[in-house]
């Protein structure tokens, strides 16, 4: 029932920029908490961001912070992923995640199984 689309991945060198995006269906958009994922080949799926449903609260994966940026628009039911800085490291088909669970208390929920909606992923290639 609920629908989650990425879209702008691609292939770039590295130190260029990419920004992700990721459209979502239904009307309970802004209760969800949106998370970006990565799965590298021969790699399991990483958590990459996290953002609250408000968009006041946000959190990064340790490899990606300083360089990455998740936001929401919760009119327009979609989350965006501005890559920065792009290393070889980052190439990975990136996934788009809807958490609906009510509550979390003060925790992000960083784990694959916390999530409920996915995405197809886009794949990002960043070549040396």
């Amino acid at each position: 029932q609920v629908q989650v689309v990425e879209s702008g991945g691609g292939l770039v060198q590295a130190g260029d920029s990419l920004r992700l995006s990721c459209a979502v269906s239904g009307r309970t958009f802004s209760t969800y908490t949106m998370g970006w994922f990565r799965q590298a080949p021969g790699k399991e799926r990483e958590f990459v961001a996290v953002i609250s449903w408000s968009g006041g609260s946000t959190d990064y994966a340790d490899s990606v912070k300083g360089r990455f940026t998740i936001s929401r628009d919760n009119a327009k039911n979609t989350v965006h992923l501005q890559m920065n800085s792009l290393k070889p490291e980052d190439t990975a088909v990136y996934y788009c995640a809807a958490d609906s669970a009510y509550y979390r208390g003060p925790y992000f929920p960083r784990h694959s199984y916390q999530y409920d909606y996915w995405g197809q992923g886009t794949q990002v290639t960043v070549s040396s």
